[in-house]
């Protein structure tokens, strides 16, 4: 499984310390059955924990991913920021999810060189 991050989530997670292991680990629940929501076209909401506090008062992300081959982290806010996304934004989210999880390799190759996707190490 090759997980990315999005240059924008990437700019929030550092911000919030958020490190590639936890992402890592929000990958594995997910494969695991164990997330909040799935919206269609390989888009699923996952709680992350907050640094010294639980998943609940934590994070929330949006993740396009293909079991078993490339997980997407497109977006990222706290709990106490906002309680969900919009109707609208989970349109759009869907459908940034279907069209990243039908690259091919050499796509995502050339969006890691663009600076748009980094990849969880």
């Amino acid at each position: 499984m090759r997980i990315y991050k999005y240059r924008t989530f990437r700019q929030w997670a550092k911000g919030e310390n958020i490190c590639d292991s936890t992402l890592k680990q929000a990958i594995n629940e997910i494969e695991q059955g164990l997330f909040e929501a799935y919206f269609g076209n390989g888009l699923y909401k996952k709680r992350i924990a907050r640094k010294g506090q639980g998943k609940r008062s934590g994070y929330r992300t949006l993740i396009a991913l293909k079991q078993g081959e490339k997980a997407i982290f497109m977006y990222g806010y706290a709990k106490n920021e906002r309680d969900n996304i919009s109707p609208r934004e989970e349109r759009v989210y869907k459908k940034l999810s279907e069209h990243y999880l039908k690259l091919s390799d050499m796509e995502l190759i050339n969006l890691i060189k663009n600076g748009e996707l980094f990849e969880v190490i």
